[in-house]
């Protein structure tokens, strides 16, 4: 088995999967707390569908992307929870 197949047969469909039911997770969150932790999830597995592709692809230019989408989304969960915090303490 070549590894073409592994990220073909295993783990693109895994990563399928497992956005669609953080997806779930967003929509159905009971609070704003789960919803910021399914959106930071859900740009986490973009990252490791981008990061497939661009091995598969063999194109190096889409890992800088990899990199911006992985530094917003970690200063965009920063800000959410300074937010969550802000709001509580009133």
């Amino acid at each position: 088995m070549t590894l073409e197949t592994y990220f073909d047969y295993f783990i693109l469909p895994i990563l399928t999967i497992s956005i669609i039911l953080v997806f779930i997770r967003l929509l159905k969150g009971p609070h704003v707390v789960d919803r910021v932790v399914a959106l930071d999830l859900i740009i986490t597995i973009g990252i490791g569908i981008i990061t497939v592709f661009t091995i598969r692809s063999n194109q190096k230019v889409l890992l800088d992307v990899a990199i911006i989408l992985a530094l917003i989304a970690f200063l965009g969960t920063i800000a959410f929870s300074y937010y969550i915090e802000k709001r509580n303490d009133e």
